[in-house]
């Protein structure tokens, strides 16, 4: 069928079947304990590496992987070692990132380097990286050697396209670079969230379901809108009230980052504002003041960059649906894929 003569799928009413959600998180967290329990556990290390893991989180990216390996062949078994590894790389990121950006909540409580300090924290994700080749490699131990390598290329790519996408977002902010434009955000936030957080988690489903005979690429166009429309909502929610972020509220205004609605809002500003606005992006963050960030939170509201950036993200979600019908065409139509088809409106839902 060619692009666009399909029939768009409507996500199911209630979001995605919560139960296979839990189920997924439940099998992958006995993983990630059998993995991360230590029976000499290391001083300043392995209550380190335990710390974010433990603190729940939603478990989207390892039900990713799950679902998708099941959708195409395979059973859970076989790919929940696979799932930990991605929820354990994860993890090791979150680690790092919250070093890089400054942060001081990560899901609702302290960040690990508020807690222990720069050093140990950063020690522990680079701990609870390497350790998650362990999981990595016992999945695919199984597969051959074709399905090996392309879980290898796979994970190549991804850790590629992650660092290019994160250097963006560092380099931006370090070298204090203004003249963005929207394209320079979706390309940020395919390479920063897309590949690891949707992508790569759907290809390796892919990959051990079918034991590599079916071509992990059909999944890339899906994860890629919905990964980008997931970031740009999970910026939204930095601005927000909600309960469930887990983070502090106007972080991103705090840290600098060039989200959608910053772009927006400095194009549309007028010249004081702007002089205003690049003013503020000119310090460093302990020297931003709060009532400069609130009155830059006010002026995303003011000038509708907020509404822009919603509809951005609606757009790029329609676009996730039209290339879910692509990428799953033939698959059954059981639980894992209204799954799959569930996030879409999920990411916009989740609590």
């Amino acid at each position: 069928m060619a692009r666009g003569e399909h029939r768009f799928e409507a996500p199911p009413p209630d979001g995605l079947p919560q139960q296979l959600l839990d189920d997924y998180a439940e099998a992958t967290r006995a993983e990630l304990r059998r993995y991360l329990s230590a029976e000499a556990p290391a001083p300043f290390l392995d209550p380190l590496m335990n710390e974010y893991p433990g603190r729940g989180g939603k478990m989207m990216r390892p039900a990713i992987c799950i679902a998708n390996a099941c959708l195409f062949g395979g059973r859970v078994e076989e790919a929940v070692c696979c799932a930990a590894a991605v929820e354990m790389l994860h993890n090791a990121l979150l680690i790092h990132d919250d070093v890089q950006d400054g942060s001081d909540l990560r899901r609702g409580k302290p960040t690990l380097h508020a807690m222990h300090g720069v050093p140990l924290a950063i020690n522990a994700g680079d701990a609870l990286l390497f350790t998650a080749f362990q999981p990595l490699l016992e999945s695919i131990r199984p597969l051959g050697q074709q399905a090996a390598e392309q879980v290898i290329e796979a994970t190549m790519m991804m850790a590629r396209q992650t660092a290019e996408g994160q250097a963006l977002e560092l380099g931006w902010r370090d070298r204090n670079v203004t003249d963005l434009v929207e394209a320079d955000y979706i390309r940020m936030a395919l390479k920063k969230t897309a590949w690891m957080g949707m992508i790569w988690p759907a290809q390796l489903g892919v990959i051990i379901g079918s034991r590599g005979r079916v071509d992990p690429a059909r999944v890339i166009r899906f994860g890629h809108f919905l990964g980008v429309a997931f970031q740009i909502e999970d910026d939204l929610r930095n601005l927000s009230d909600d309960p469930g972020y887990g983070k502090e509220k106007n972080g991103d205004l705090y840290e600098a980052k060039r989200t959608l609605m910053l772009i927006h809002v400095r194009a549309h500003a007028t010249a004081a504002e702007r002089k205003r606005i690049d003013a503020l992006l000119r310090l460093r963050r302990e020297q931003r003041k709060d009532g400069e960030v609130l009155w830059l939170a006010d002026l995303m509201h003011r000038k509708g960059s907020v509404d822009h950036a919603r509809r951005v993200a609606a757009a790029l979600a329609g676009c996730a649906l039209e290339e879910f019908a692509i990428a799953y065409e033939g698959c059954p139509h059981d639980d894992n894929r209204a799954f799959l088809l569930g996030l879409v409106r999920w990411i916009f839902d989740r609590k």
